[in-house]
């Protein structure tokens, strides 16, 4: 019995050994860095991708992807969580317009950052909420992600057909003051959002392991990403968010994201603790 307690630790032991050398050659092969993330999440998504690509073990996963730069491209897919929904966690959007917008709304132009947009339904879910609020055409949203290939989906900004139905009630839900439908035609089983919505959006690749700020902002919203970071990238991307926001900014978090007892709390004034709403301290 101590035996085979003892292989299975070694197993689990060796995939992690194995685990920490593919992030290593992944960042110095491809300049991708996950070595910060959390390794739970990290090892869930890489048997996944084993799985997938038939894989034995992480050194045969590695060597596959060092040799296959287009390999990896689509790899990318398990190594960054693509979740996301039009106005998900609608009381966060109930809460940027009545709380948030009013205040940007002083601005003369503005300038918001969705960091790790994903496939972009937050993207077009704040492009929504601007228009309904006569903001949208003094705006620019920066949306960034690591991931070239959900970009391009979320510059495409076409949804699936079934996912219309939620999408709706959480657009009512926030506070929308029409129908979604007015914002989207259908067509091959898609629902393509209105082009005038992303007229003033930068879709770009950032990443928030190894890139600098890259413009000064007004709102950054970053929900449900710092979740997958261990608290030392957290605390960077924080620190980058800090860096970019105007004086009295504001920054939206996930639901299950917090600046409590953070290294940069004292930095930022709670605006919904309900909603991880915050702004930029004095």
């Amino acid at each position: 019995m101590p035996g085979v307690v003892l292989a299975a630790v070694n197993e689990a032991e060796l995939f992690d050994l194995e685990l920490s050398l593919l992030l290593e050659a992944i960042y110095r092969r491809y300049h991708y860095d996950f070595r910060q993330y959390a390794m739970s999440s990290l090892r869930r998504r890489v048997r996944h991708a084993m799985s997938r690509l038939d894989c034995d073990t992480v050194a045969q996963l590695q060597h596959r992807l060092l040799h296959d730069p287009a390999l990896f491209a689509q790899s990318l897919q398990y190594f960054t969580v693509q979740v996301s929904e039009m106005f998900r966690d609608p009381a966060y959007f109930a809460a940027l317009r009545t709380q948030v917008l009013p205040v940007l709304r002083t601005y003369p132009s503005i300038k918001l950052w969705v960091a790790g947009c994903s496939t972009g339904e937050e993207v077009w879910s704040l492009a929504i909420l601007l228009r309904e609020e006569g903001l949208l055409e003094r705006t620019i949203l920066y949306a960034t992600d690591i991931n070239t290939e959900a970009l391009a989906q979320a510059e495409a900004g076409i949804f699936p057909i079934e996912r219309l139905a939620l999408f709706s009630r959480n657009y009512l839900d926030a506070g929308g003051s029409g129908s979604l439908a007015d914002y989207y035609t259908t067509a091959y089983n898609g629902a393509v959002f209105d082009r005038s919505l992303r007229r003033n959006v930068v879709f770009a690749d950032h990443s928030l392991a190894t890139d600098t700020v890259f413009s000064e902002v007004h709102l950054v919203s970053c929900r449900n990403v710092l979740i997958y970071f261990n608290r030392a990238l957290q605390d960077r991307a924080i620190g980058l968010f800090q860096e970019a926001l105007v004086h009295r900014g504001f920054l939206g978090l996930g639901s299950k994201e917090s600046l409590q007892f953070g290294p940069h709390a004292g930095a930022f004034e709670v605006v919904s603790r309900e909603q991880r709403l915050y702004r930029k301290a004095a």
